[in-house]
């Protein structure tokens, strides 16, 4: 720490040399003609033309080599090689850059192109200035950061100094405009719905709470992207909808879970789960062709193939086959017993049916490679999900399994008002018997309902599906993940 506070001393000093040298330390402009990437790519037109060219960027080495100075600058594209002779500066420039430029510096240089003895496409430079002075001293570029607190917490140098993370960070954008794309071509108008709700919908899980002053209530940061509001724009003629947002659970952290974070939302009437899997398919493999040229993925112990034929899981047959007992006979107590007989932990507070068949499923899950989707999950377990017309014990509602995850949860929408409010009220009642997961009831959607819902499919994915296909864990896939203040 006493070696860092004495290098900024020292850089400090060194703004104030500038000054004395008539240059600003953090000057408003730069008069930038080309990118990194720009110069070099046309190196060889400005090398024939002699033509004068500025770049700007961040100093990451500088070496002497007898009155001569060779830099790497970089501006978030590459790296370009800048050479400095001294008799080619203005008189002081050369000596004050020895003086008072140290790595980590942002500058601009101009020059004209130039190529090394060794072939390298190069700026021969012949002026320079500082645009914003480093105080503290960026890590060698070699060794980074190790500690995962540290390198979390000085995310931007990690980003800095990890090209991987960089490109990671280039690929979020392409994956989230790849699901856009896909549906703007198909007609879906994106929409922003509430982030602040009464009651929260649209999923299974612990919100999280704050006070609106101004109203003088408390309200709920929203745990799905915008599903009940989403249908209500379905109630409202608008046929085909999606939005991309960030949502939040109050819940525990994990490899997979995170929570606040990315997700998609869309629904499109007059379709069922039956079209929606062939469209999420579809989906998936675009996402993996346009932002990773393959359909192949290692997650976890299993290798994927979105391109092979995606399966089929059936709830309670698995359920039937790995535990002995049908989901849709069972009794809270008897799912209990089997969980404890294998001990397999769960959670006791507000234990119920609905809640030890999730746990029975989550050891399940973990067999699966997929691609597949599960369906035939009965009625007491999705309060959304409209019942099948073959089996009136389960819903038409699919996950996609991947890797042993769920990767994406779609069904057929639920659209009767009577059925609707029957399942809120069953939510509610395990909601007040001590699941805080359950869903709330939310009489105003009801309401919406009652004025006539199309039928619709609707489907949701999380940035999970991101940090899977990236190979890392879902916090090392964000950009900022939370921590505890130090």
């Amino acid at each position: 720490m006493a070696l860092i506070e004495t290098v900024r001393a020292e850089r400090l000093a060194k703004t104030e040399r500038l000054k004395e040298a008539g240059m600003e330390a953090y000057p408003a402009r730069t008069d930038r003609t080309h990118t990194v990437d720009q110069f070099l790519e046309n190196h060889e037109t400005l090398l024939k033309n002699s033509e004068e060219v500025i770049l700007a960027g961040r100093v990451m080495s500088i070496r002497e080599h007898g009155g001569s100075l060779f830099v790497d600058i970089f501006d978030g594209s590459v790296k370009a090689q800048v050479y400095f002779k001294k008799e080619n500066l203005a008189e002081g420039l050369f000596d004050n850059f020895l003086l008072l430029v140290d790595t980590g510096d942002i500058i601009e240089v101009g020059g004209v192109a130039f190529t090394t003895k060794r072939g390298m496409p190069s700026m021969l430079g012949n002026k320079w200035h500082m645009l914003a002075k480093s105080l503290s001293p960026v890590p060698d570029q070699w060794f980074g950061i190790k500690d995962e607190d540290e390198r979390f917490r000085k995310r931007y140098l990690d980003i800095l100094l990890t090209k991987d993370l960089a490109d990671r960070i280039r690929r979020r954008s392409v994956f989230w405009n790849t699901f856009r794309q896909f549906l703007l071509e198909r007609d879906f108008i994106e929409v922003e719905t509430p982030v602040l709700e009464t009651t929260t919908g649209g999923a299974d899980a612990r919100p999280f709470i704050t006070h609106h002053n101004a109203l003088d209530m408390d309200v709920y940061l929203r745990i799905s992207a915008g599903e009940l509001w989403q249908k209500r724009l379905l109630v409202a003629g608008l046929p085909k909808v999606f939005e991309i947002g960030r949502i939040f659970r109050n819940e525990g952290m994990s490899y997979e879970h995170a929570q606040d974070y990315t997700q998609i939302e869309f629904y499109e009437a007059f379709k069922d789960y039956e079209a929606g899997m062939e469209m999420v398919t579809n989906l998936y493999r675009t996402v993996a062709d346009k932002v990773y040229g393959t359909r192949v993925f290692k997650i976890k112990d299993f290798t994927i193939d979105l391109g092979a034929d995606w399966k089929r899981y059936d709830f309670c047959e698995l359920t039937k086959k790995e535990f002995g007992i049908d989901p849709l006979t069972t009794s809270a107590d008897e799912v209990q017993k089997v969980l404890e007989n294998k001990g397999i932990q769960y959670e006791q507070k507000g234990f119920n049916l609905e809640r030890g068949m999730d746990t029975m499923w989550k050891q399940i899950r973990k067999t699966l490679g997929g691609p597949g989707f599960l369906i035939n999950v009965p009625v007491s377990m999705e309060p959304l999900a409209k019942k099948s017309s073959v089996d009136p014990r389960v819903v038409e509602r699919f996950q996609v399994i991947l890797g042993g995850s769920e990767m994406g949860k779609g069904f057929s929408e639920l659209n009767d008002p009577i059925d609707q409010e029957q399942r809120f009220k069953h939510q509610q009642a395990l909601r007040d018997a001590g699941d805080e997961e359950a869903q709330m009831f939310d009489h105003e959607f009801v309401e919406a309902l009652e004025y006539g819902m199309p039928p619709a499919f609707g489907f949701g994915i999380s940035e999970r599906l991101f940090s899977f296909f990236e190979g890392v864990s879902i916090r090392e896939a964000q950009i900022f993940p939370l921590l505890r203040p130090r």
